[in-house]
This record gives C-alpha cells, sequence and structure tokens, in this order.
C-alpha cells in the first residue's frame, strides 16, 4: 500500500461552543497535598500527548447530550484518578523540575462544531485540520500552574459524526496509564460500576531510585542512554539544528499481515532460526516488533543515504513496569517507560542481513533490566537540570533533545489495549495520535480490525520521504 498523506484542501472551521472545567465530583484528598512527580516523569515533555477517537454514531445524538454525558461521568472519574485534576507547579531551585499539586482544579472540557463531515477529515493523519479538533494550549504564554493536566474537546459533525480529542500531560501517565483513565472513564460515562478495577496505583515513590552501582558500571548501563548527545550527521551540525531546520512531512504506511510475518521470517533465518522453522535451542525467536523496526532502521538509513561510517541509533521507548526485581502494579498510574538505543553504523545495518540488525533491537529491549532502570533514574536524580533533556514534541524546536537524522524514536503502541473506547455512542471507526513531533518519529499500530496488519505513522524529511517509502515497501 503507498503512503497516506494529509493535504488540506480546505479551510476548517471548527466552532467552540462552551468551555467547561469539569472538577470532581467528591474530594477524597487534602487540598495542600502535593505529589511526588517521580525522576522517569521528570524528563519528560512538558507538553500533552495528543490522541483522536472519531465516532459514527448508528442513532442521532446531540452536542448538548453529549458533553452531559463527558461531564457527568468525567467528574466521577476524577475522583479516583484525582492526579489529573491537579496542576504542576516548578521546584523552586528544583533545575527545571516539578511537582504536582491535588487541589481540585479540574480538567478541560470544550464543546464545539462543524460544518463538515467525518468523511471531509480524509485519513485523520495529523495536520492542521486535526490539530483544530483538539484544545489549544499556549505552554509558553500561560504559567505552569494554570495549564490543566487533562483537556478534552467533542466535535459535532453535520453528519452526526463526532470526534473526541484527548489530550494528557506526558508529564503525568504513559500511554498505559492514559489508557487505562480512558477505559475506566467510558465504563463509568456507560453508566458502569464506579468502583474501578483494577483501581489506579498512584504512590509513584516506589520509583525511587536505590542505591547506585559504582561508578563504572553506572556509566556503562547509561551509555548511549538519552542522558547522552546522540551522534549527528557526519558533517553536519553538532547539535543537529541543521536537520531540525528540514521541511518534514507525516504519512501512513500499512503493512499487511503477510508482509510482517515474512519479514519476521527473514530476520529469523539470519538470526539462528532453520529456513523449516525449527529453532535453535540457542536462540528466542525475533518477535514481529524486532523485525519491523528493523526493517524501518534499514531503510531510513539507506534513504537517507548515509556514508558507510555514519553512526545511527534506533530509540526503543521499553516499558519496564514487568523488568523490575519487585514488578510495578499492574495500574501504576505513571511514566514506566524509558528510551534505550540500539546502536550501529549505517554500513553494518545496509551490508548485513536484518538479523544482523533486530538482533541489536533486540539485544537493546534486553538490556532493560532492574540495574539499568534503577541506574536511568539515579542519573536524572542528580543531573543539573531536567529541562535540557525534555523534547517539547514540536516540529523544528530547537529546544531539548532531537531524535531525527541520522537517528530514529520508534514507539509500538502494538501491546496497549487501544481500541473499543465506548462513551454510550458506541465503539470509535479510528483511533491515532494527532500528531507527530519531529523528523524520526515512529509510531507503530496494530490494525483497528484486528487482521494481524500494522500502521506504521511517521514524520521523515521531505527530501528523504519518496526514498523511505519505497524501500519500505520494495525490500521486504
Amino acid at each position: 500500500m503507498a503512503a497516506s498523506t494529509h493535504t488540506d484542501t480546505h479551510a476548517m472551521e471548527v466552532v467552540i461552543k462552551n468551555s467547561h472545567i469539569v472538577k470532581p465530583a467528591e474530594s477524597i484528598t487534602p487540598d495542600d497535598e502535593i505529589m511526588y512527580v517521580s525522576d522517569c516523569d521528570q524528563v519528560k515533555p512538558l507538553t500533552h500527548a495528543p490522541t483522536i477517537y472519531v465516532y459514527k454514531p448508528t442513532t442521532e445524538i446531540s452536542i448538548k447530550d453529549a458533553i452531559h454525558i463527558l461531564k457527568d461521568s468525567l467528574s466521577k472519574a476524577l475522583v479516583t484518578f484525582y492526579p489529573l485534576a491537579g496542576r504542576l507547579h516548578w521546584i523552586s531551585g528544583g533545575g527545571g523540575r516539578v511537582e504536582l499539586h491535588c487541589k481540585s482544579k479540574g480538567a478541560s472540557v470544550l464543546e464545539a462544531e462543524s460544518h463538515l463531515k467525518i468523511d471531509d477529515l480524509g485519513d485523520f493523519l495529523p495536520s492542521p485540520v486535526i490539530s483544530s479538533l483538539l484544545p489549544s494550549v499556549d505552554l509558553i504564554n500561560t504559567p505552569i500552574e494554570d495549564v490543566p493536566l487533562l483537556l478534552v474537546q467533542l466535535t459535532k459533525f453535520t453528519c452526526g459524526g463526532l470526534t473526541l480529542g484527548v489530550m494528557i500531560s506526558h508529564v503525568l501517565a504513559d500511554g498505559r496509564s492514559a489508557l487505562h483513565f480512558l477505559s475506566e472513564w467510558a465504563k463509568v460515562a456507560r453508566g458502569g460500576d464506579k468502583s474501578f478495577d483494577p483501581p489506579p496505583f498512584l504512590d509513584r515513590k516506589v520509583l525511587q531510585p536505590k542505591e547506585l552501582p559504582p561508578h563504572d558500571a553506572l556509566s556503562k548501563l547509561v551509555k548511549h542512554s538519552q542522558f547522552h548527545p546522540l551522534p549527528p550527521v557526519i558533517g553536519g551540525d553538532a547539535d543537529g539544528m541543521d536537520q531540525r531546520k528540514k521541511p518534514t512531512m507525516v504519512a501512513a504506511l500499512k503493512i499487511g499481515k503477510e508482509q510482517v510475518e515474512k519479514l519476521k521470517a527473514k530476520a529469523n533465518i539470519n538470526y539462528g532460526i532453520k529456513s523449516d522453522g525449527e529453532e535453535h535451542k540457542s536462540f528466542r525467536a525475533l518477535t514481529k516488533f524486532e523485525a519491523l523496526s528493523a526493517h524501518i532502521w534499514k531503510c531510513a538509513s539507506k534513504a537517507r543515504k548515509h556514508t558507510n561510517d555514519q553512526e545511527t541509533l534506533c530509540l526503543i521507548s521499553v516499558d519496564f513496569r514487568n523488568r523490575l526485581k519487585q514488578p510495578l502494579p499492574p495500574a501504576y498510574f505513571g511514566n514506566a517507560v524509558v528510551m534505550v538505543p540500539a546502536v550501529a553504523t549505517a554500513g553494518d545495518i545496509l551490508s548485513k542481513p536484518l538479523g544482523y540488525t533486530a538482533s541489536k533491537i533486540r539485544e537493546t529491549i534486553d538490556s532493560v533490566t532492574d540495574q539499568y532502570v534503577n541506574a536511568t533514574l539515579a542519573t536524572c536524580k542528580n543531573l543539573p537540570d531536567v529541562s535540557l533533556y525534555r523534547n517539547s514534541h514540536t516540529v523544528g524546536c530547537s529546544r531539548g533533545a532531537f531524535f531525527g537524522n541520522p537517528n530514529i524514536l520508534i514507539t509500538s503502541w502494538t501491546g496497549l489495549n487501544l481500541y473499543g473506547l465506548d462513551f454510550g455512542w458506541g465503539e470509535e471507526t479510528y483511533l491515532g495520535p494527532a500528531s507527530v513531533g519531529y523528523d524520526g518519529r515512529i509510531l507503530m499500530l496494530p490494525s483497528h480490525n484486528g487482521d494481524g496488519s500494522f500502521l506504521v505513522i511517521l514524520r521523515f524529511q521531505v527530501e528523504h520521504f519518496d526514498a523511505f517509502v519505497k524501500y519500505f515497501h520494495e525490500e521486504i
């Protein structure tokens, strides 16, 4: 399937009809509670993670009724998920660090209408059109203590369709935590039991770093981590500023089940799986994610025309909840993800079999142990200024880390319970990210219909885009 890109062919009119602040239906915490923000949370962007849900109800529902359902159920859900009703505050002299004040200032809910039909939105890829279906947040001119941590916008279309734009603070929750909240909120909206099962585990102090390993071991553990400079393009700016400024575009590439299986088989033949499918006893079969990520990394290096000696990283977001000696509670609410880089030269990636590149990704994922996580948390705790390591998740931003050319950052949503968010008007017909922030940013989603295919949503520099798409499809 060819790339799917979005071009705005008409101006979109979205009219905000009303704005509401929704507070918890009852208070179960003291107004002066200050919640610990873990070191894993501290290095996350201060921006919000935006997602878009698209609904095509089979029966007509008015915007007034839909908003009433959302507001009433949200106020009940916030009783348990009360951190989402709080506000971040800067810690005085804290090197860019924040703390969470749990005063119930509430979440923001907007109701909007559009003269368009749902089908006018095309493929729902991140674009200015899709951005208009999200609440806007001015993080530059608004004091941080005035910025809601949860913002939603319900937009009604002339065809009867609805979109729900959801924005949740990156500092407060990772994807797994955000989806836990959303599923429980939707359950309340449908009239379900308000005693959440499981309830969120809110004590972030469980992620306080333990005793540090020896200095040499610590240095080795965090080498090439997000706290170390990423390799720049050979001959380019050391900080990647030249690459940040280049024009980029967003695309969605679909890869079918048979193609994914073919990549997996191809990688495993190289890696240690016999051609008849039998696994060598000393090997653990590579996964679909590892094979597809290796394919993406290889296509990126080839499309970017890297020289053989160009060092390149493929950063992988790894959930460490079950990788600790004492695993986190399944319903831990916060960030429990680290970005870990696989490291190689473009020459090796392009000249060696796919199994080599996939094995680099496998080794990287396997490196996320209790010791590694503790070392990462400790390193963050000792940073003089954590803001230097935050990425703003916005195109062309000159501050914070840059994960684009010659590098890529892959986040997989394949292990999450993504679909089936029903607030009483049926399940969504589409779900996806409402923004992809910078060159080299890649998200991997399972297909909505469960047919075993994947959707790869990415932002890539325009000058390399066509070549990447060509290699992505041809070299499977």
